[in-house]
């Protein structure tokens, strides 16, 4: 938002919803351009290879995911890792990843699986080294 306002004042509408079971955090909304966003977050160097992303994302017209990395010293962001399209398309398809499975174990320690989450590797995810840049994925140049 601070970034937006600096560079022309530009106008953005920041959105959540009231309850968390649709797969996205936030709604941002730039003109005509409206993101329904997941947000993951993780720390710089951390061992985190892939995310669990709620497959009800895909159902909106513009979504992706953002995870927020962060440094675990001076908690400064960035980089930012992206899975989207752009502007106004879908994120690709989540059919072809695996399906997600609980932490936990049942009583018999079988581990069953969660069939609204996929599993989505950190390699499908696009680094973003800045704020700006993005603003660009977000909303376009």
């Amino acid at each position: 938002m601070r970034h937006l306002w600096i560079s022309g004042g530009k106008r953005l509408e920041i959105l959540k919803p009231q309850v968390d079971d649709a797969g996205y955090d936030l709604v941002l909304e730039l003109g005509k351009i409206v993101r329904h966003i997941q947000l993951k977050t993780t720390f710089k160097g951390s061992s985190v290879r892939r995310f669990n992303i709620n497959a009800g994302l895909s159902l909106k017209p513009s979504d992706c995911v953002i995870c927020i990395q962060f440094d675990k010293d001076t908690l400064a962001l960035g980089p930012f890792l992206w899975f989207g399209g752009v502007p106004g398309q879908p994120l690709p398809g989540l059919g072809g990843y695996s399906i997600a499975k609980h932490t936990k174990g049942d009583a018999e320690g079988l581990k069953t699986q969660r069939p609204n989450l996929r599993v989505v590797p950190y390699s499908a995810f696009k680094q973003v080294p800045s704020i700006p840049q993005l603003v660009v994925k977000l909303f376009g140049a």
